[in-house]
C-alpha cells in the first residue's frame, strides 16, 4: 500500500453522505472528510465510535461541585464564620439552602471550561496553529473526502465519479 491519498470534492452534503456509504460498502479506508458545516449522520456513515464527552462532562461537573462544597465550607464555616441575616454558621448542612446557587454555578463553570480545554487538547487545536485544510473551498461550500489509495486507482475513481464527485485528484 502506498502513502498516496485520493481527494474527491463534492458540492452537496447528501451526495457526500451517499458516497461515504458507497465507499464503506466497497471497503475503502477513508482518511479524512472536510466539510464547511456539520453533516447529520456522517459520523455513523464513516463508522466513528461514540464520543465520551458526556462522561468527561459528568466528571468535570462532580469536580466543580466538590470544589464548591469545599470552598464554601472552608470560607463560610471553618475560616471566617459570619452571622448573615441571623443564619447559624455552625455547620454546612444548616446553611446549604443558601449555598445551592453557588454549587450549581461552579458545577456548570467547571464542566463547561474543562470540556472546552479537553476538546482543544483532544483535537490538537493549539493557539496559533496553522490550518491543516488541503483545499480552502471546503470552508465555504464544498466537501472533500481523502481516501487511502491502493493499487487499483481506476476502480476507486470510477466509484467516486458514479457517486457524484465533481473533482478527483491524487496527492502524493
Amino acid at each position: 500500500m502506498s502513502n498516496k491519498t485520493l481527494q474527491a470534492i463534492f458540492d452537496d452534503d447528501d451526495v457526500l453522505l451517499s458516497a461515504v456509504k458507497d465507499l464503506r460498502a466497497a471497503e475503502y479506508h477513508i482518511e479524512e472528510i472536510f466539510t464547511p458545516f456539520p453533516v447529520h449522520g456522517l459520523e455513523k456513515a464513516v463508522g466513528l465510535p461514540n464520543t465520551r464527552i458526556a462522561i468527561t462532562a459528568f466528571i468535570y461537573g462532580v469536580i466543580g461541585f466538590s470544589f464548591a462544597v469545599w470552598m464554601m465550607n472552608y470560607m463560610m464555616i471553618a475560616d471566617w464564620p459570619q452571622n448573615i441575616g441571623g443564619k447559624p454558621s455552625f455547620s454546612f448542612a444548616e446553611n446549604m439552602p443558601a449555598f445551592v446557587p453557588i454549587m450549581f454555578e461552579l458545577t456548570v463553570f467547571f464542566a463547561a471550561h474543562l470540556m472546552v480545554i479537553t476538546f482543544y487538547m483532544r483535537s490538537k487545536l493549539w493557539p496559533f496553529k496553522n490550518a491543516e485544510n488541503p483545499d480552502p473551498r471546503t470552508t465555504d461550500d464544498h466537501f472533500m473526502i481523502e481516501i487511502a489509495v491502493s493499487d487499483d486507482v481506476n476502480a476507486l475513481e470510477d466509484l467516486l465519479k458514479k457517486a457524484g464527485a465533481k473533482e478527483i485528484k491524487i496527492k502524493a
